[in-house]
C-alpha cells in the first residue's frame, strides 16, 4: 500500500464504494479533456451524483477510507478473504482530497465509509478525524455523509453524528438468520444499538435547538441504513415489514436497497446469479407508498404473491395493491378524499394535490385529469369523472390482463 499514489489509491477505493446505494450516482457516456481540447471529464474517480430533497443535483467525493477489513461477510467484495487489491488512505490524504476538489469545484460534499482495520474504535477514529479536520481546521462547510461502525465506542458514533450531516449505520440483510448465516461476525443487536442510540442524540439534539438557538446541529440530516436484497431467502414481504420496522423505531430518513451482485472468488453459500434489478425497483416503490403514499405496512405486502412473498415485477405494487382490491374502486374524483386519489393507480402526489386544488371551483372530466398524467388509459378503470364512469372493476377479471405489459416473442431473424 505504501508504494500506491494517491491516484492509484483513489482508483482503488472509489471503486470498491460503488457498492454503497446510499449515494445514488447516475450514469453518463465517457469524456475527458485529456487530448487538450475542451475542458473537464466524466471519468473522474470518486466522483458521484445525490440528490437533496428539493431535488437538486449536488456532486459528492464518494470513497472508502480503505477496502482492508478484518471482517469475512460473505456478500462483501473486500471482505478479509476477498482476493482484491487493497488501499488505504491516512485521515490527512482524504482531507487535502476533499478540499483540493471542492476548491476545483469538482464536488460539494464528502461520502465516506470504510472496512474495518485494526478495530472497530481505530476505523472509526480515522473517519471522525476526517470530518473533525475538515469543520474545525478548514471550517468546511459542504456536505458531509459519514458511514459508522456500529460496535464502535458511543462517544465516537456521537462525535460523528456532531461532524457529519447524515450518518448510516447499515442494516446489511433484512433478516436476523441471513446475517448470522452470511455475516456471523456481525450483531442484529449492536447495529439497532447503534441505530437506537443515534436517533436518541438526533431527538435531544432537536430538542436541544428548539430551546436555545445555540445549541449545536447533530447530524442534521438524520440517519439512513441499506440492506442487500437477493443474498438471503428473505423475500419482498420479509423486507417492507423490515423496512417498515426501522422507519417506525428508529426515524430513519431512508433505507436503501441494494440487489445483490455476484463478486470476483464469490462464497459457495450464496446465490449463484444475482435477483433482478426489477426488484430492487419494486422495493423502493413500496418504500415510497409507505412514506408519501399513506400505506400502511401490511397493505404493500398484501401487494406481494400470497404464496412467495414476492411483489410482481410486470406491475408496480400500487396496481398489484389495487386489483387485489377491486371493491374499492372506482373512485369518484370530484368526491373522494385525498387519501383514497393516493391509491389511485397513475397519480401521483402533485397530481392529486392539483386534483383536489381544481374541483374546488369546478367537476372535473376526464379530460382534465389526462392533463396531469403521463397515460390517462391506465386511470381509466379506476376514475369516475363528471364525464365518465367504467364498469366495475370486479365485473371484469379481463382488467388485469389489459393493465399488465404485453410480452412480445423476439424473432430470430427478423425480416
Amino acid at each position: 500500500m505504501a508504494q500506491l499514489d494517491t491516484r492509484q489509491k483513489l482508483e482503488i477505493l472509489a471503486d470498491a464504494a460503488k457498492y454503497d446505494a446510499s449515494c445514488a450516482s447516475s450514469g453518463t457516456t465517457k469524456r475527458h479533456s485529456r487530448d487538450g481540447k475542451g475542458l473537464g471529464s466524466t471519468t473522474g474517480s470518486g466522483i458521484c451524483h445525490a440528490y437533496t430533497p428539493d431535488g437538486r443535483c449536488i456532486s459528492l467525493l464518494k470513497i472508502l477510507l480503505t477496502n482492508s477489513c478484518v471482517f469475512d461477510c460473505h456478500y462483501c467484495i473486500n471482505r478479509k478473504s476477498s482476493n482484491v487489491r487493497r488501499a488505504r488512505f491516512t485521515a490527512r490524504e482524504v482531507v487535502d482530497l476533499t478540499l483540493n476538489f471542492y476548491r476545483r469545484n469538482y464536488i460539494e460534499g464528502l461520502f465516506l465509509s470504510s472496512g474495518i482495520i485494526h478495530s472497530s474504535n481505530y476505523t472509526m477514529e480515522q473517519l471522525v478525524e476526517v470530518a473533525r479536520s475538515l469543520r474545525e481546521d478548514h471550517q468546511f462547510r459542504g456536505y458531509i455523509h459519514l458511514k459508522t461502525i456500529p460496535d464502535a465506542d458511543p462517544e465516537l458514533i456521537a462525535a460523528a453524528g456532531r461532524h457529519a450531516d447524515r450518518i448510516s449505520i447499515n442494516i446489511e440483510l433484512p433478516t436476523a438468520a441471513g446475517l448470522k448465516r452470511l455475516a456471523p461476525e456481525k450483531s442484529e443487536g449492536q447495529i439497532e444499538g447503534a441505530m437506537g442510540g443515534m436517533a436518541r442524540s438526533i431527538l435531544d439534539a432537536r430538542d436541544a435547538r428548539k430551546r436555545y438557538r445555540s445549541a449545536p446541529r447533530f447530524a442534521p440530516g438524520g440517519q439512513s441504513t441499506q440492506m442487500i436484497v437477493g443474498a438471503d431467502a428473505a423475500s419482498d414481504r420479509d423486507i417492507v415489514g423490515r423496512a417498515a420496522t426501522l422507519y417506525d423505531r428508529f426515524a430513519l430518513r431512508r433505507v436503501y436497497y441494494s440487489a445483490f451482485s455476484p463478486i470476483p472468488s464469490a462464497s459457495t453459500v450464496l446465490p449463484l446469479k444475482r435477483p433482478p434489478l426489477m426488484r430492487e425497483h419494486r422495493l423502493y416503490q413500496s418504500d415510497w407508498l409507505m412514506r408519501f403514499y399513506g400505506f400502511a405496512p401490511a397493505e404493500v405486502a398484501d401487494a406481494a404473491d400470497s404464496g412467495t412473498g414476492m411483489l410482481p415485477l410486470d406491475i408496480d405494487p400500487k396496481l398489484a395493491w389495487a386489483l387485489k382490491h377491486r371493491e374499492r374502486f372506482p373512485v369518484d374524483i370530484n368526491r373522494a378524499p385525498r387519501e383514497m386519489l393516493l391509491r389511485v393507480p397513475g397519480l401521483g402526489v402533485k397530481a392529486v394535490n392539483a386534483i383536489l386544488a381544481a374541483r374546488r371551483h369546478r367537476r372535473l372530466r376526464l379530460e382534465d385529469v389526462a392533463r396531469l398524467t403521463v397515460s390517462i388509459a391506465r386511470l381509466r378503470p379506476f376514475l369516475v369523472a363528471a364525464d365518465w364512469r367504467p364498469v366495475m372493476l370486479s365485473d371484469s377479471l379481463a382488467i388485469e390482463h389489459s393493465l399488465r405489459p404485453q410480452r412480445e416473442q423476439l424473432e430470430l431473424f427478423p425480416a
